[in-house]
């Protein structure tokens, strides 16, 4: 059986009933639709610049929710953080910053901190675990900052625990340099932790979250961190071209599922982590971590990718489930690896129907001709 195309496999995914992994999503227009009556409902106005109660009052929320003086709303998480970088290297007057192997700056960026900014990123940690205090302890080049992910999307959501992370911020302030997250999950970090948002982001200096990722909306992110950050972080974003005539609809998109979106995390994880020990009983599939920390993590599938794919994507006309999306050629030859990020739609998922059908799966894969 070919392959499919990836237009024909993404048409395919949309008419299965049962999709495992993400969030319900809604159509472009019942997306506009449910904005518009939350705005009627909230009565809210559009900002000019940035500037009006709507941004104001989100940033205000967010910047409480992390313990941090201020907060500013950035069109993507790429300005966000080039904007940490910028402001971390110029107050140290050290272009020279410490980021982990799998860094969203490091690998999905072009090299724009080295492109735009001319700063110099050193490289600390093993790709395949979260950063530590000894990490930073065996660079001794001079840093500005230290970006630190949480958690490590790379290596399947590993987080640091608890004291890792508390020695590493102790670490870095004891050096002198400012630590920043990069927190695009950070909102699916704190149920690992069992502790307040304000609590983890008070081992930062400076922190990034998305409102996309994990919050569903459609575009935006929020840098926090003390008033005279921000204000440098709101210059940046004017110079970067972010400061757009109208962020509201990025910011409606956001708040108006923020809570609800929140709330749900600690059922997610409790939900992933049987999930996760469903997969692991089938011979051939492996968890990493094998105890998952976020609602998010990386499977590994004793079957060539193609052949996963082909599998996945028969099963999924057949009996209308779809197991897994991006799949990739892992490490180990003739093993696959794919990234499941899982939302509500897992919870009204059953693990006694999943079971069976992931076995399948993996028998299918095996069975075609190679």
């Amino acid at each position: 059986m070919p392959l499919l195309t990836p237009a024909e496999r993404r048409a395919l995914r949309r008419q299965c009933p049962h999709i495992v992994t993400g969030f319900t999503t809604l159509t472009p227009a019942e997306e506009f639709a449910a904005m518009a009556a939350w705005c009627e409902a909230q009565q809210a106005e559009h900002d000019m610049y940035g500037e009006g109660a709507l941004v104001e009052g989100f940033e205000a929320r967010v910047a409480g929710l992390l313990g941090k003086p201020a907060a500013v709303f950035m069109p993507s998480g790429v300005m966000a953080q080039l904007a940490a970088v910028r402001i971390w290297t110029e107050q140290a007057r050290l272009p020279r910053f410490g980021l982990h192997a799998t860094s969203h700056l490091a690998q999905h960026e072009e090299q724009a901190f080295e492109a735009l900014l001319q700063c110099h990123g050193v490289v600390l940690g093993h790709a395949l675990r979260p950063l530590l205090a000894g990490d930073l302890a065996a660079c001794r080049q001079p840093l500005a900052c230290l970006l630190v992910e949480l958690p490590i999307r790379e290596a399947g959501g590993q987080l640091p625990s608890w004291d890792e992370l508390t020695e590493l911020s102790a670490a870095a302030r004891e050096r002198g340099i400012a630590l920043h997250m990069d927190g695009a999950r950070l909102w699916e970090s704190v149920a690992f932790y069992g502790r307040p948002h304000a609590e983890v982001a008070a081992l930062f200096d400076s922190v990034y979250v998305s409102v996309y990722k994990g919050i569903g909306g459609v575009a935006g992110a929020v840098l926090a961190g003390s008033e005279d950050f921000v204000a440098q972080a709101r210059l940046w974003r004017r110079r970067f071209g972010g400061t757009l005539h109208h962020l509201s609809p990025m910011v409606v998109s956001a708040a108006m599922r923020f809570d609800e979106r929140l709330a749900l995390m600690p059922a997610l994880y409790a939900r992933t982590v049987a999930f996760a020990e469903m997969l692991n009983a089938v011979p051939g599939l492996r968890v990493n971590p094998g105890l998952p920390h976020t609602n998010m993590f990386h499977l590994y599938v004793d079957a060539p990718m193609d052949a996963l794919m082909a599998a996945r994507d028969a099963l999924g006309a057949e009996t209308g489930h779809w197991l897994l999306d991006h799949i990739r050629a892992a490490e180990v030859p003739g093993w696959s690896l794919s990234e499941l990020y899982l939302g509500d739609r897992l919870l009204s998922l059953d693990d006694a129907v999943l079971a069976p059908l992931y076995a399948r799966l993996l028998s299918d894969a095996r069975q075609v001709p190679r």
